[in-house]
C-alpha cells in the first residue's frame, strides 16, 4: 500500500483518535479497564500540542495510519535517554493492518530522529504484541531489556533501541 506520511492537522484529529483506539482495542492492549488509555489516544488534538502527530494517508487522502514522534524530555517521552529520540501511539486502522502502513510511519520517525542529530530512538511495546515485535525487529531494533517497566501492575512493557546513522556533514 503506497502511503504519504505528513504531520497531522486539525481536520485529521478525528480520525486519529478514533483510529488510535480502534486499532489498540482490537490489538487487546485495553478494554473497559483502560477507559483513561482510550481517553489519551482519542485526543489527537492535545498529542498534536506535545508531540509531531504524524498520519499516513493512502491515495484517497484517508488516514490510515498514525504515529506521535516524541523528542526526550517532553511531556510524552517514557524512555529516551540523552540523544535519543521515542515514537509513541503507533496505530494503523485495522483495514490497512499488514500492508507497510506501520513500516512507513517507523521509518518516518527515524528519518526525523536522524535529521535532528538524534543517537538511537528508542519505543516500548506490551510484552504480548508478538506481531509488533517482529515489525520493530525487521526494522533493525533490539530488545533492551534493562530498560523493561511497567507503568501499572498486569501492564509489562518490553524497551526496544535502534542505533542511527552519523547525520551527513556538509
Amino acid at each position: 500500500m503506497t502511503v504519504t506520511i505528513r504531520v497531522a492537522g486539525p481536520g485529521d484529529f478525528d480520525a486519529v483518535g478514533a483510529l488510535s483506539v480502534a486499532a489498540y482495542r482490537r490489538g487487546g492492549h485495553f478494554d473497559d479497564d483502560g477507559a483513561a488509555y482510550a481517553r489519551q489516544l482519542a485526543d489527537a488534538a492535545g498529542r498534536a500540542r506535545d508531540a509531531e502527530l504524524l498520519v499516513a494517508v493512502d491515495a484517497a487522502g484517508a488516514v490510515c495510519g498514525t504515529v506521535m514522534f516524541v523528542p526526550p524530555g517532553t511531556r510524552y517521552s517514557e524512555l529516551a535517554g540523552a540523544r535519543e529520540a521515542e515514537f509513541r501511539m503507533l496505530a494503523v486502522d485495522p483495514a490497512a493492518q499488514g500492508r507497510g502502513v506501520g513500516s512507513a510511519l517507523v521509518r518516518a520517525c527515524l528519518e526525523r530522529a536522524t535529521a535532528a542529530g538524534y543517537e538511537a530512538v528508542v519505543i516500548c511495546v506490551r510484552d504480548f504484541a508478538a506481531d509488533v515485535h517482529r515489525l520493530y525487529e525487521r526494522l533493525g531494533f533490539t530488545r533492551l531489556p534493562a530498560r523493561d517497566w511497567s507503568p501499572v501492575p498486569g501492564v509489562a512493557l518490553l524497551a526496544y533501541r535502534i542505533a542511527l546513522p552519523a547525520p551527513a556533514r556538509r
